[in-house]
């Protein structure tokens, strides 16, 4: 059982917190030399102070199409650990949007008409398959998994002069397989991962049988967590994460809510 150690990313609009990854752009190493090298997915924790580009991820396919060989697409789900009151997030756009459309309004700067903004609180659960377009709103922290990818085409950025992503963004685009955000129930899986919440009064216990998997704590009331020959366990505290290598058994004692991660 492996503590990670968070990389932070200072952005213009707040920071990410890469808190389990071996992506080249922010790799952890022991979590890498855990992993035997590569692992699938990349878990954030995303501050957003202000609003985020209206941007969109490639799927599989358009990764190694467009990107070249040894690309992975990004579909992503966020889970929402805090947000203001109002906060929103833009999830798709609103129906019958032509990309002709989306392109005449991106250059004229208007382009809110065409975005489906959805507010969002404490718990939400928001699942973003690849081609979903998407942003995240100011006043909002989230959990974000995801595929181990770092390719993000930006649609438009709110006049903030970073480089966009037109023709590609716009190739990309998908509505399929849409989930309306809404409080989470404890379990969900996709081709890529399943998350699974897990509150804990007393003791808990888990062997995991393959592949690394990940212990995410949403909330700690004096618990600790314990692996294999660890008698007395450590204290764990909210937004921490243990990266658990296969064969070993880990039990959490006391009381606290965590997320199990897996690919």
């Amino acid at each position: 059982m492996l503590k990670l150690t968070p990389i932070k990313s200072e952005k213009i609009w707040g920071y990410e917190l890469w808190i389990a990854s071996t992506h080249p752009n922010g790799c952890q190493d022991d979590f890498k030399k855990l992993c035997g090298g590569d692992y699938p997915l990349l878990v954030k924790i995303i501050q957003a102070n202000d609003t985020l580009s209206i941007q969109v991820h490639p799927d599989d396919e358009a990764a190694v199409r467009l990107e070249g060989p040894g690309n992975r697409g990004k579909t992503e789900c966020w889970y929402v650990l805090d947000a203001a009151p109002d906060a929103k997030i833009v999830y798709g756009l609103k129906e019958g949007a032509t990309r002709q459309q989306l392109a005449q309004a991106i250059e004229n700067s208007a382009l809110d008409p065409y975005l489906n903004f959805v507010t969002v609180q404490k718990g939400d659960f928001i699942f973003i398959p690849a081609g979903t377009v998407h942003a995240i709103g100011g006043g909002l922290r989230l959990l974000e998994v995801q595929q181990s990818c770092d390719l993000t085409y930006r649609l438009y950025d709110w006049g903030r002069g970073r480089e966009v992503h037109i023709q590609k963004g716009l190739e990309v685009i998908k509505t399929k397989d849409m989930i309306p955000p809404a409080p989470f129930e404890k379990k969900f899986e996709c081709n890529y991962f399943s998350l699974e919440q897990i509150d804990v009064k007393g003791g808990w216990s888990m062997y995991c049988s393959e592949g690394v998997q990940l212990i995410y704590v949403l909330a700690s009331d004096k618990a600790v967590i314990r692996g294999p020959g660890d008698q007395f366990g450590k204290t764990i505290c909210a937004e921490e994460i243990y990266a658990v290598a296969p064969g070993d058994k880990i039990t959490v004692e006391g009381r606290a809510s965590i997320i199990r991660i897996k690919s």
